[in-house]
């Protein structure tokens, strides 16, 4: 188990040497607490990186929201549910699927969620089978990725307007290139929810053969007719806790992107409900050294770092 409260970095570093995973032993600040989940090696250097995302976006949490104590626990559940005591918002940044590690622990998730502790999930870690978990999940998160209804094509999703409401304070126009997954499975009728990040898919993302994730008839008939889609939610739970959807995560150069990063701050912020700041959650600038860290794979040696760096000042 390998539990990180970022808070303690300095003092670490100054009277035992910077180690991941060594546990502090100053107690915790009042404030909110958050837990991050942070999945299992997955596709390789730059992508799902979730240690890694976890770590930055940890960071930047009690960097911007003082007070605020995040705890990771790094390619595993953590098997003392002690853990979550206290917790505010739960934070899952993972492969989903029929492998989704919230699957054998469904009735630990609800208990959380009945006692109001907010729920996060991002990229992959919206996608649960169809049937029982995913109907659950249509409940707990608002929506998620359905197999053979949602589709998760790369495209560049232009972003222009935002809705009122706290998870899209401070946030501007832009536009960034990931897999966006899309035609999210969510309430009838919305019932509870609010889109955060919609826009309306290029052609090209349906130019796959239909498949479980690649497309179907009715996703062809909203992309041809240029129906909006939403990409990011967040969502008003009968339990009185608050969840957050973000399909965006693959590539992990984007946490670089100013907004890309304040839009999943907020909403980690809005379900541990704490107040979001009139500007949104303000950090200093995330570089490429920064983004480098902690990554789960060795950098490649003629590695695309033009990519890289173009994810950071956003899509020209």
């Amino acid at each position: 188990m390998s539990r990180i409260t970022f808070a303690c970095l300095a003092l670490m570093i100054v009277s035992t040497g910077f180690a991941w995973g060594q546990e502090s032993s100053k107690a915790a600040p009042a404030g909110k607490k958050i837990v991050f989940l942070s999945g299992n090696k997955s596709h390789g250097y730059g992508a799902h990186e979730h240690y890694a995302g976890c770590s930055l976006l940890a960071r930047k949490i009690e960097e911007g929201m003082p007070g605020y104590r995040c705890d990771i626990y790094k390619y595993e559940w953590p098997k003392d549910e002690s853990a979550f005591d206290g917790a505010d918002c739960i934070v899952m940044y993972a492969d989903g699927g029929g492998g989704h590690p919230a699957i054998p622990r469904l009735d630990q998730v609800e208990a959380l969620a009945k006692k109001g502790v907010g729920l996060v999930c991002i990229h992959y870690a919206v996608e649960f089978p169809k049937g029982p978990v995913g109907d659950k999940f249509v409940t707990l998160l608002g929506g998620y990725f359905e197999p053979h209804w949602s589709v998760n094509p790369h495209w560049i999703a232009k972003f222009e307007k935002f809705p009122d409401h706290p998870v899209s304070r401070g946030v501007k126009p832009f536009h960034i290139e990931d897999e966006w997954y899309f035609h999210m499975r969510f309430r009838e009728g919305m019932q509870g929810v609010t889109p955060i990040l919609s826009a309306v898919p290029t052609k090209d993302t349906i130019s796959r053969p239909d498949g479980p994730h690649s497309g179907n008839p009715t996703v062809r008939i909203e992309v041809e007719k240029g129906l909006l889609q939403h990409v990011a939610w967040a969502t008003e739970r009968d339990d009185g806790g608050r969840s957050f959807g973000f399909t965006g995560g693959h590539d992990h150069w984007n946490w670089g992107n100013e907004n890309f990063r304040k839009v999943v701050l907020n909403g980690i912020v809005w379900c541990a409900k704490g107040e979001v700041p009139k500007q949104g959650v303000e950090v200093k600038p995330v570089d490429l050294a920064q983004l480098k860290e902690n990554q789960d794979y060795e950098q490649p040696k003629d590695y695309d770092w033009n990519r890289a760096k173009s994810r950071i000042d956003g899509e020209k």
